[in-house]
């Protein structure tokens, strides 16, 4: 089953940036629902770590909602990936393989390996990338090929 938690709370964070950018000083799960085509309690769900990360700052009341908790290119996406993703790995190895032959005696160890692998190249890419660096990148594509678009966040 695919793990969608790291590319919705990418879409909020980077909803959240531009948002910023347009002047809104916070947005309510509502409307970051409606940006994801969400429901609001998933939204809520979401930014439960990413507030306790520091990542997003929330304000009760009235006038409430969240906004982006420190400046967007302070922002890496492994901070989001890893603050929603909470440690579960990538991928994790068959456990309880009969070892019937040196594949099936040693699939488990060399799997973890490899995954541990694969996990910190993952990582390191992330962790180069910005959130104003993705936004750059977003701006760029969206000047490149005009699309049909909704509201602005």
């Amino acid at each position: 089953m695919t793990d969608l938690r790291f590319p919705t709370a990418l879409q909020m964070m980077l909803g959240l940036a531009l948002a910023e950018r347009e002047g809104v000083a916070t947005m309510s799960s509502s409307q970051l629902a409606e940006g994801l085509g969400a429901n609001p309690s998933l939204v809520r769900k979401l930014l439960v770590p990413l507030v306790r990360a520091g990542l997003v700052q929330s304000f009760m009341g009235k006038s409430g909602g969240v906004r982006l908790g420190r400046p967007a290119g302070e922002i890496t996406l492994r901070d989001i990936y890893c603050c929603v993703t909470d440690g579960k790995k990538l991928w994790s190895a068959r456990s309880n393989v009969p070892h019937r032959c040196l594949v099936s005696s040693n699939i488990e160890h060399f799997f973890d390996g490899l995954a541990d692998e694969a996990e910190q190249a993952m990582l390191d890419t992330l962790g180069r990338r910005t959130l104003e660096q993705s936004f750059a990148e977003l701006r760029a594509m969206d000047k490149a090929r005009p699309a049909k678009r909704g509201p602005h966040w």
